[in-house]
């Protein structure tokens, strides 16, 4: 997990490009994809909602955590490994599509755009790299979750670590990537969209954050 001053630094940035994005207009930016993760055909039973009502209280964007994770309650139940791993492969799926958003504005673009053009390449690469670490957040939680009740503490914690330096790793290039656009979102579509989608995809990340922070050990 980041240390309190490189947390505080990131939270920060994000509310900074947050700003930012707010005063941009609106334009005729298209949105990201939604993330590829279809839900399970079940409704959530109220012991679930309540555990995730819980859990979510946790986390500093506690309606993005409850909206993006209860259509998936059957998947993790009231199991914490599960939830946490659920919330890694959400927050994977989206950036997953935002990834790809940010390699077809890339393609669309000409390098004769000048600084706004060099500032939507180096997104794309945060953000590929940013889905990179959260598959393998996702991966090891997985691994995980299928150890089960085998797992030993030094398995447990090991995963829980790597997890969390991965986790904490993509947020920041998140973050890098709505910083570096959000001067250019008011003169492009293609750069507000990426801007809503990594300000979007960093808090589905800080969830999963919390959520690994939250498993037990």
């Amino acid at each position: 997990m980041a240390p309190p001053s490189t947390t505080t630094s990131l939270l920060v940035l994000v509310l900074t490009a947050t700003a930012a994005v707010s005063t941009l207009p609106t334009g005729a930016a298209a949105s990201p994809p939604p993330p590829k993760v279809p839900p399970p055909p079940c409704a959530a039973p109220p012991s679930v909602a309540a555990f995730l009502l819980a859990r979510c209280a946790t986390t500093l964007y506690r309606a993005t955590c409850y909206d993006t994770l209860i259509p998936y309650g059957c998947a993790f139940g009231t199991n914490p490994v599960r939830l946490a791993r659920t919330a890694t492969d959400v927050g994977a799926a989206q950036l997953r599509a935002l990834s790809a958003l940010a390699k077809d504005a890339v393609a669309r673009g000409q390098p004769q755009q000048g600084v706004a053009y060099y500032a939507l390449r180096d997104c794309a690469s945060t953000v590929s790299s940013a889905a990179r670490l959260s598959k393998q957040s996702a991966a090891e939680l997985a691994r995980l979750d299928a150890a089960g009740g085998n797992a030993t503490v030094t398995q447990v914690r090991w995963a829980i670590s790597n997890a969390q330096t991965w986790l904490s790793a993509a947020m920041s290039n998140e973050v890098t990537c709505a910083e570096g656009l959000a001067p250019w979102g008011g003169a492009s579509a293609a750069a507000k969209a990426l801007v809503d989608g990594a300000v979007a995809a960093m808090q589905s990340t800080s969830v999963a954050l919390t959520m690994v922070n939250g498993m037990p050990r």
